[in-house]
């Protein structure tokens, strides 16, 4: 099914990529008793039903937080001033929130907060709790409000707290502790779980409930953020399917990560209810039902999901019921293909990689063609992980990039993989199709500097250095020039490629250095590059003394240069090229003491 060898050519195009301190000593407190608040003479009553917080009390809130942030971190002027301020937010609880500078403010000062002012905020806010959780400033007050319980649960001196202003709780009672706050809020949700997981802004607030009752805080939650969704979006009605939906579902995918986590069992049972729901609907004409699902922008997401998390005899079923004799066609779809690589990235067994590798490794070259390298660096990846299928998929890929046949193309492979690149297309060659491959030219070569180091290619470079038998790759990257290897460790993303060399367990010592000693006369162009700076510090950290000495000598030449730059001052220091021109016996005593104990130290790790 995989196009023919010269067709990356005749397209004449390269592989798609894919896809600071100080005090203020008035008026950042609650004024005194009797007093109007700083705004309270020009603000009127407000003419909805919710309160509108005026300009005068939104700059009052502003120049507080700025106070907090200038303060002392501790002390007791530090808290009487977060306790004062607090009082005020806890006045203006709900304008506050549904402002959207205010909701900011607002956000950031609940991080201040001692564990009692929190709890008096919340109370505050729990009368319009609907409101606020799906009005977009207000739910973002609330995700605050919830994640600042690991703080504050794990703090002794919050716990003392709670025995210092009894006399201040509420006309009604005693005020609720934090936990019967969060299990109120909880069983408030769950009473309409449906509206708020199907409702833009109050399925945040869900899935923080789920993390924060989990005692688990997802990355991926912190970074995602889907208020600019589109406006038909904004208000999803509680629908019948709700795995389906395409606010809910990201529900459902934060309760998945976290039962994984915390109960594997429930896990499993949810895994199954969305498999069987989804493989129950309308029937596809090319296989399973589930096929239509992993097409659905909304679905193959929740599915992506599920692949993650099932166990390995569960994906294995999966496999055979649902993927098997789809995959080049899954390969092929533009949303399809990212579920197979979340498979592709859950296999752990020989049992499982050998029949999805004989099925979609003839595709590569397709695969490749079509926009979606993505599923060829999981499939690499998975032949990494497993350690099976590794000699192969390396020559599908040199294939894949024409650079099999004449062997002297091999030593060309690194930059068509990091630039994910054919070789007539990366070298410009004008060959005609179905002619004899010329052989590789070296002064060509050396003569073309680095192509634009892509990141899925710089992911390619990595598991193939780390294969058994990483021989190819690393005769490639030895046989680059000073410059071009200087632009590799340059790289953001090619950066790690250097990472793989250094920390690769199938690279020997005598491999390693045949490959670095190529910067030799670059290593003040990486000391003063970000990227590159990282890399000569990994460099200078496994070094032997003679190595560390001719490094040293190295940037001594051109020491100014290096103190003067912000990155290259790091190295110097790292180096401790002062001593090492001024005092070089000190120097070489200092570097002998670090090298036993890092000897001492590999000594105890390989035991």
């Amino acid at each position: 099914m995989g196009l023919g060898p010269r067709s990356l050519h005749k397209a004449g195009r390269r592989f798609p990529a894919g896809d600071k301190r100080g005090r203020r000593a008035k008026g950042s407190g609650r004024p005194p008793p009797g007093r109007q608040r700083p705004w309270d003479r020009s603000s009127e009553p407000a003419s909805d039903a919710h309160p509108h917080l005026s300009p005068e009390a939104l700059g009052y809130f502003r120049q507080a937080l700025s106070a907090l942030k200038e303060a002392p971190e501790t002390g007791e002027e530090r808290e009487l001033m977060v306790h004062n301020v607090l009082k005020e937010v806890e006045a203006e609880a709900l304008a506050l929130a549904t402002n959207k500078t205010g909701s900011e403010i607002m956000q950031e000062l609940l991080g201040f907060s001692p564990l009692k002012p929190l709890c008096r905020v919340w109370a505050t806010l729990r009368s319009n709790f609907r409101f606020v959780a799906c009005h977009r400033c207000g739910v973002h007050v609330l995700q605050s409000a919830l994640l600042q319980l690991p703080r504050l649960l794990g703090s002794p001196a919050e716990k003392e707290e709670e025995d210092v202003e009894e006399e201040e709780d509420g006309k009604d009672g005693p005020l609720e502790t934090l936990e019967e706050l969060v299990l109120g809020l909880a069983s408030e949700v769950c009473d309409d779980f449906l509206f708020y997981c199907g409702d833009t802004h109050g399925s945040f607030v869900v899935r923080t409930l789920l993390q924060v009752l989990g005692g688990t805080l997802l990355e991926s939650e912190r970074a995602r953020h889907r208020g600019s969704q589109s406006p038909e979006a904004q208000r999803a009605p509680a629908r019948e399917v709700f795995i389906t939906d395409k606010i809910s579902s990201f529900c459902l995918q934060v309760a998945l990560q976290i039962l994984h986590r915390k109960l594997p069992q429930f896990c499993a049972q949810l895994c199954s209810a969305v498999i069987g729901y989804l493989s129950s609907r309308n029937s596809s004409a090319d296989g399973s039902p589930l096929l239509l699902f992993l097409r659905d922008q909304t679905s193959s997401r929740l599915l992506e999901q599920v692949l993650l998390v099932l166990e390995p005899p569960r994906l294995q079923s999966l496999f055979e019921d649902h993927f098997q004799g789809q995959l080049q066609t899954l390969a092929a779809h533009p949303i399809a293909n990212f579920p197979l690589q979340r498979l592709l990235d859950a296999v752990t067994t020989p049992e499982l990689l050998s029949p999805v590798f004989e099925e979609l490794s003839p595709a590569l070259e397709a695969v490749l063609a079509q926009g979606h390298p993505g599923v060829v660096i999981a499939l690499v990846g998975a032949c990494r992980r497993v350690g099976a299928h590794q000699a192969r998929v390396l020559q599908l890929l040199l294939e894949a990039f024409h650079c099999a046949e004449p062997p002297s193309r091999q030593v060309a492979c690194v930059p068509l993989f990091a630039t994910l690149t054919a070789y007539e297309v990366y070298y410009r060659l004008a060959e005609e199709e179905g002619a004899v491959p010329a052989e590789h030219q070296v002064e060509m070569a050396t003569a073309r500097a680095l192509g634009e180091v892509t990141v899925l290619g710089s992911l390619l470079l990595q598991h193939l250095l780390h294969f058994s038998s990483p021989g190819i790759v690393l005769r490639s990257l030895g046989a680059l020039t000073g410059p071009q290897l200087l632009t590799l460790a340059q790289n953001p993303a090619g950066s790690h490629v250097l990472d793989a060399v250094l920390t690769s367990p199938s690279v020997t010592r005598k491999q390693r250095r045949r490959v670095l000693k190529t910067l030799k006369g670059q290593y003040v162009a990486l000391a003063c590059s970000r990227h590159g700076s990282r890399v000569l510090d990994a460099i200078w950290s496994g070094a032997a003394l003679g190595a560390r000495k001719e490094i040293a000598a190295e940037l001594g030449e051109r020491n100014q240069e290096l103190i003067r730059d912000p990155f290259g001052h790091h190295v110097a220091r790292n180096v401790a090229l002062t001593t090492f021109l001024k005092r070089r016996e000190a120097w070489e005593q200092q570097q002998g003491a670090v090298a036993k104990r890092r000897r001492a130290l590999n000594s105890i790790l390989e035991d």
